[in-house]
């Protein structure tokens, strides 16, 4: 057990930034980790001025990320960073990682890694050569329901695998740009709304079943007129083993609004089908179907990942944010880094839903006739 609190600076999130501060709020949702530096903009007044406003040392607040990672790898063990956190647009993720891996720090990125195969080959050897870990934040593998679905997944429950469809609509790219970073290819990458929101709809839907992708047909299309990057997919799925899926992603979805993003999947087996739907409580697609207890949810990653706090099932639970934990491959030195969603964002004080029933949350709860029924010992 750790004899103090992680510390971690940031490179990205000042002034302006969404993102910064959606992972600055929940690394403090359990106390287990300290930012205590940063280079938060590419303009070095906007960093130090983003950096005094959340109380840290004039010193503390760098003009750059290469400045941050030389003068931090200077400063004694127990006063430096642990470790860095990326937040900024896509085309800095590759070298603020690299500067910080080789200065001896471990990084947390988000995603996407890197804009080329190449600088994630560099990456991947970084990390094997110095032993640092590295982490990208796919958030939505941490929703407990996700967790579930994975092990109704592996545990046979549905059977074989035979479909599997993941849906990831947004709708504020349905007009003009704005000057948005995420429609520029020198900034954004090759991957326009299939890097951006597209990739949480496969990495999801990889993550719960656990299978391969064989072949893909994707039909990408920029509507608004003039981007140069697409803002609508369409993409069908072939796994290996023989699943078929299909994947939608989009960024011109009207009245899918970016705040309130709706994120659905389905798998469907030989035997029985799970949905994950994560939408705004006000809207009526919002009622779950199942709920699921701590015990169940331990199950998926018993060292790894701690029960919600809350109860499932109720509008009262989505006014607490949700634990999103980070990928295992990060969580046994940052153990508890979270993420909360959009659903910080709802409000209400009614309970007007019970609880629904618990799921079975092992194959050894089913009734003997279902366990013969799905093949299970």
């Amino acid at each position: 057990m750790n004899k103090r609190k992680l510390k971690y600076g940031m490179v990205g999130g000042g002034h302006g930034a969404f993102i910064g501060a959606v992972h600055r709020m929940a690394a403090n949702l359990d106390g287990q980790l300290e930012l205590v530096c940063g280079a938060f903009s590419s303009k070095p007044e906007k960093s130090k001025a983003s950096g005094a406003d959340l109380f840290l040392p004039e010193e503390r607040c760098y003009g750059t990320f290469e400045e941050m990672m030389l003068s931090e790898a200077a400063l004694p063990s127990d006063v430096r960073m642990d470790f860095v956190v990326i937040v900024t647009p896509n085309h800095l993720h590759f070298p603020a990682a690299k500067s910080a891996m080789e200065n001896g720090f471990h990084v947390v990125s988000d995603k996407p890694a890197t804009l080329t195969a190449d600088e994630a080959r560099t990456l991947r050897s970084l990390s094997k050569k110095t032993g640092l870990l590295y982490a990208l934040t796919h958030n939505y593998t941490g929703y407990p329901m996700v967790r579930q679905a994975r092990v109704m997944v592996r545990d046979g429950m549905l059977g074989k695998i035979r479909k599997v469809v993941v849906e990831y609509p947004q709708g504020w790219l349905s007009q003009d740009d704005g000057g948005v970073w995420r429609t520029d290819p020198a900034i954004a990458g090759a991957g326009g709304c299939l890097g951006d929101i597209g990739s949480h709809a496969e990495n999801l839907a990889a993550y719960i079943t656990g299978l391969d992708l064989d072949e893909i047909a994707a039909d990408l299309t920029a509507f608004v007129e003039g981007r140069r990057l697409d803002d609508d997919v369409n993409v069908l799925l072939r796994y290996k083993g023989g699943a078929k899926g299909i994947l939608q992603s989009s960024q011109i979805a009207v009245g899918e609004e970016m705040i309130f993003e709706s994120l659905c999947m389905e798998k469907r087996g030989a035997w029985s089908g799970v949905s994950l739907n994560q939408t705004p409580f006000f809207s009526n697609l919002m009622e779950p179907r199942f709920s699921a207890t701590a015990p169940a949810l331990a199950n998926c990653h018993p060292k790894r990942s701690q029960p919600p706090a809350f109860q499932l099932g109720t509008p009262r639970d989505i006014l607490r944010p949700l634990p999103i934990f980070m990928s295992a491959s990060l969580t046994t030195y940052v153990r508890s880094w979270i993420q909360t969603m959009s659903v910080m964002l709802c409000w209400t004080t009614q309970e007007w839903m019970k609880p629904l029933p618990v799921w079975p949350s092992s194959r050894r709860q089913w009734s003997p006739a279902r366990r013969m029924q799905l093949g299970l010992k």
